[in-house]
């Protein structure tokens, strides 16, 4: 099956690729999830969309991933959320959390899709997120997850 992917999708692409992926997995996963759209000469034209908006959003080069990687190595993020005896949270801490608290502490703005948390935070403590800034550039920024009072 050939389509059109929308968002990125791990191990497959970015949004605007054409892939071929097997029907299975296009139409049980990618297609009802809005990942992607199928390919037909339409939509071949929507590509020119998606990489438009996509290339407004991404980082421009090497060397703006490296700024951003400085900046991001320098920042003390501190995210208070409701927790209950022993540490542990009521819900969990999602990336769009952690990209507002960057904001919040004066960093950069990130994609929260570029975010690699590890695993799923639940307690409160210090975790080490990592953002995936540019195919060659990877920044690692700690998280301090304090109970709110």
């Amino acid at each position: 099956m050939k389509i059109i992917l929308t968002q990125e999708v791990s191990g497959l692409g970015t949004p605007g690729d054409v892939v071929e992926v097997k029907n299975g997995y296009g139409r049980n996963y990618l297609l009802p999830q809005g990942f992607a759209i199928r390919w037909s000469k339409g939509a071949e034209k929507q590509v020119v969309v998606i990489k438009r908006a996509r290339e407004a959003r991404e980082i421009r080069d090497l060397g703006q991933a490296n700024e951003v990687k400085g900046q991001l190595s320098g920042l003390k993020v501190t995210l208070s959320a409701r927790s209950g005896n022993g540490g542990r949270l009521f819900g969990s801490i999602t990336p769009a959390e952690i990209v507002d608290a960057v904001k919040a502490a004066g960093g950069p703005a990130l994609d929260r899709r570029r975010l690699e948390l590890p695993g799923h935070i639940k307690t409160t403590g210090s975790y080490n997120v990592q953002v995936k800034l540019h195919p060659e550039v990877t920044a690692t920024f700690p998280v301090n997850v304090v109970a709110a009072k």
